[in-house]
């Protein structure tokens, strides 16, 4: 990415992008590094159409990291029911994994799938309602870092809903918050936190199911909060957007009501923020203004707010950005029917 917050485009080798036949939401980079031809590094990205139809897409594309190139694999192409409101693959691949890769996906149901080489494979569909055969529709969801056979969900019927999907039986199921649960994030095993349309971040102890903590609240009440990370460097920190908004509001738990930092340099709402997953004081941003932002969270802000230290126009609204760990020099972006990969 280039240094200067007047920002421009980037030079072909630090940027690559794919163009798929359909809109661009839900996307996922794999964790699990496959062997390439010649000795090259490769990974998969999971990319999940957005048609208000039935019938979607979820297309597994191969980057490799080395050549700075994204190419669609034919056999690798699943229907997808409805959108997929996130997609995910596994957070810890294991020795176990040589072959395949899972990959979970949220929408009308949490499903999980079997990424093999030459196909995909369900595995299994997750409903987490006790008295129907329709599950309220599936928001988000996070995967667990430290036990990954659990996976949190997020709905718009207000609860969270912690699976086991080694045994695929809910563990637990909360009402979390008193409107639509619109994301949930993971900070340590049994600590999670939720975002909600009632316009607060709260978190939640497995250990006492029947408590949470009300750490932040939308200035002006009832605003959505729509996004939430948590800083997997530094717990104390995580950041939320709010809805039409273009600030992303950061967080210390230790001062619950007050943000740390204001981040208010995009021109337009904010949709997607993700920290960086090597250090505990970067965190990215993208909005409807096409910026995709990164920042350095200073130790004092100053009094005139926070610059980005960098940034790319991708000339579209963003809509989806995503730092993974497996890859920290790249971060991938959607927007339109184009997912990027950028190097930073």
């Amino acid at each position: 990415m280039v240094n200067s917050t007047q920002g421009s485009n980037l030079r072909s080798e630090n940027s690559v992008t794919y163009e798929s036949p359909y809109p661009i939401f839900a996307m996922a980079v794999s964790s699990f590094a496959a062997a390439a031809h010649h000795g090259l590094r490769r990974r998969s990205v999971a990319v999940g159409s957005f048609l208000e139809e039935y019938k979607n897409r979820v297309e597994i594309l191969s980057f490799e990291e080395d050549t700075v190139t994204l190419k669609p694999n034919p056999g690798l192409v699943f229907d997808h029911p409805y959108p997929p409101t996130k997609l995910m693959f596994h957070p810890n691949p294991t020795a176990s994994m040589k072959s395949t890769d899972l990959l979970v996906s949220s929408g009308d149901y949490l499903r999980l799938w079997e990424l093999r080489e030459a196909s995909i494979e369900p595995v299994s569909t997750l409903n987490n309602s006790k008295t129907s055969e329709y599950c309220a529709p599936l928001t988000s969801f996070d995967w667990n870092e430290v036990e990954p056979r659990r996976i949190g969900t997020s709905s718009i019927d207000t609860t969270c809903t912690i699976w086991d999907i080694e045994k695929g039986v809910v563990e637990t199921q909360l009402i979390a918050h008193d409107k639509e649960v619109y994301d949930i994030a993971w900070g340590e095993a049994g600590v999670f936190a939720s975002v909600s349309a009632d316009g607060s971040v709260r978190i939640f102890d497995l250990r006492d199911k029947e408590h949470s903590t009300i750490i932040y609240e939308s200035p002006q009440p009832d605003t959505p909060l729509l996004r939430l990370a948590w800083n997997k460097q530094d717990l104390r920190y995580m950041a939320t957007i709010l809805m039409d908004s273009n600030k992303v509001v950061i967080l210390d738990i230790r001062s619950p009501a007050m943000p740390v930092a204001e981040l208010e340099r995009h021109n337009a709402s904010v949709n997607a923020i993700a920290w960086a997953p090597q250090s505990s004081r970067h965190i990215s941003s993208a909005g409807d203004d096409g910026q995709a932002l990164i920042w350095e969270l200073p130790t004092v802000a100053g009094p005139n707010g926070i610059d980005p230290m960098s940034m790319y126009s991708a000339g579209a609204e963003i809509n989806q950005l995503q730092w993974s760990a497996s890859q920290p020099d790249w971060i991938a972006i959607a927007f339109s029917n184009k997912l990027q990969m950028l190097k930073v």
